[in-house]
């Protein structure tokens, strides 16, 4: 089977033919032999109908599909984990500096809107088990990353450098409690998907206020937060946060519209925030 593309959509270049009509050709034809026949090989300008057939397109907002198609074909850079019921990736385009979606698989919930799907209390409850599992491997690499830099880490870094290494570590710091996950309220990509990301909001793909605003407002509904009434007001009202005031998720200082300060005021506090 072949494996199908997550990237953008592609044009396909066609370089245009000519001969000179000017008369016959006088140069010697070169001795025909295997290579040549090959190359010269007349090309069947009706293929049978399984040739013609076109790979599903996974470009703009079907782009997780590729994902959930064929997982096996991507690198584990791409694809961190798949079974029969889930798919596990890093964002193509994160918001944090550790971000990845969660894709379900059962083909009865993955177009539909999230509000929906996770309105069915067993689904939801499979969702919740699933996300544990990949909170532990956000925080597991959050810990990779910052623990060094962790004043709550630092007895656990201590222990760690011993020989021997004690056979009990010291628990250092929490890191799960550094993890968000959820749903946007109003998703942009058509499959269903489930954000995991760290708190810090620092990424080169963080470029524009609804960016930001979408993972630190009400527009960004925690999985913990469910069940919901799909038909309240205050529910219907989430989609209004992303045109609102840039907040530091961990200061509180109001920024305005004023992304750019606001990005340069994360990179500070992302310092600050892993030394705690």
């Amino acid at each position: 089977m072949s494996s199908p593309r997550a990237a953008e959509p592609m044009d396909e270049d066609g370089a245009a033919l000519s001969e000179d009509a000017s008369g016959p050709a006088t140069f010697k034809a070169p001795e025909r032999t295997a290579f040549t026949q090959l190359m010269t090989r007349k090309h069947d300008t009706h293929p049978p109908a399984a040739k013609r057939r076109r790979r599903p397109s996974f470009a703009g907002r079907e782009g997780l599909g590729a994902y959930l198609e064929d997982p096996a074909s991507f690198p584990p850079s791409q694809v961190i984990s798949h079974s029969d019921k889930w798919v596990v990736i890093n964002d193509l385009y994160p918001k944090s500096s550790v971000h990845v979606l969660l894709l379900p698989r059962d083909k009865s919930k993955v177009r539909l809107d999230p509000l929906e799907a996770l309105a069915d209390p067993d689904f939801l409850a499979e969702v919740r088990v699933e996300t544990k599992r990949i909170r532990a491997l956000v925080a597991n690499e959050l810990r990779r990353r910052y623990g060094r830099y962790s004043a709550q880490e630092q007895e656990r870094q201590r222990a760690m450098a011993a020989d021997p290494v004690p056979d009990e570590l010291p628990a250092g710091r929490d890191w799960d409690k550094e993890v968000v996950s959820g749903i946007h309220v109003s998703p942009s990509m058509r499959h269903l998907h489930i954000h995991i990301l760290s708190v810090d909001r620092v990424s080169e793909s963080m470029k524009k206020r609804s960016h930001y605003n979408s993972f630190s407002t009400p527009f960004f509904v925690r999985l913990d937060e469910f069940p919901l009434d799909r038909l309240s007001g205050a529910l219907h009202a989430r989609h209004g946060h992303l045109e609102s005031d840039l907040v530091c998720w961990r200061c509180g200082e109001n920024f305005g519209n004023k992304f750019a300060k606001l990005k340069l005021h994360l990179a500070d506090e992302l310092e600050q925030w892993r030394g705690e």
